[in-house]
């Protein structure tokens, strides 16, 4: 069985804490936070702490804070030899405090703390510096039941950089639809189905083959009624660049 201790509450803890409390190969035996009533719900199921100087040995430490508080924590910790990872995807594995066994464990996935996360659906990306600690952390995700992948920092970075475009992004694209929806009473609900297919899609294809719509075949009369619909500036410079980007990767004639 693994022993883990949780340093941090943010969503990324939240769901690692309760993902490890279900499988029968690991065990949280501490969660650490600076705020400890952030995690004094959990006080009936592992014992919490704000203190780091009372940390119980484990066979790793996964640090689920802030990106910038990474370097930073793990340099407090007086934790000697022992595994501590992070869970970024931006934060290079060299960051931690070279007096640790160093490592990486990122969920790539959106969190959200109050939705139910099925970690079959979260990709663990791996990353030790040294090779016999690869193991425990592939322990880690087998026992939630997640897929793995070992990938370097620079490969992550990229991962989580595409990550912001293809979530983020997007999520913030589906606000904007919610609000062109809504200033003409119309149902955005309506919508659901197709980015549902719009997503699946892309599991058989790839997103260059999947594209469709007016820049794709460069229908300029629908692009100009379209960008005279909108009532947002905002909105219309959304829209230009977008179109701008997918007629430069399908070779359209630019608007």
């Amino acid at each position: 069985m693994v022993s883990v201790v949780i340093l941090g509450a943010g969503n990324v803890a939240t769901h690692l804490f309760k993902a490890f409390k279900e499988s029968d190969n690991i065990s949280v035996i501490q969660w650490f936070n600076r705020s400890i009533d952030s995690i004094k719900q959990y006080k009936n199921e592992v014992t919490t702490t704000d203190d780091l100087s009372m940390l119980k040995d484990a066979d790793v430490y996964i640090l689920a804070v802030s990106d910038d508080a990474i370097a930073s924590l793990s340099k407090q910790l007086s934790l000697k030899d022992k595994l501590v990872v992070h869970t970024s995807g931006s934060v290079n594995v060299y960051d931690l405090d070279k007096k640790h066994k160093r490592g990486v464990f990122y969920p790539l996935q959106t969190f959200s703390k109050g939705a139910k996360m099925n970690f079959a659906n979260v990709p663990i990306c791996i990353e030790t510096i040294n090779k016999s600690d690869y193991h425990i952390l592939k322990e880690l995700a087998l026992s939630i039941g997640s897929p793995l992948k070992k990938v370097n920092s620079d490969q992550r970075r990229v991962l989580h950089l595409a990550a912001v475009f293809v979530n983020n992004f997007t999520n913030q694209l589906y606000r904007v639809g919610h609000e062109i929806t809504e200033s003409q009473g119309a149902e955005f609900d309506l919508l659901k189905p197709l980015i549902l297919e719009t997503a699946k899609k892309i599991q058989d294809i790839s997103p260059y083959m999947a594209q469709t719509g007016p820049a794709k075949r460069n229908d300029i009369k629908t692009i100009k009624k379209h960008l005279k619909t909108l009532e947002s500036n905002h909105h219309k410079d959304i829209y230009k660049l977008l179109t701008s980007s997918i007629q430069q990767t399908h070779g359209r004639k630019k608007l």
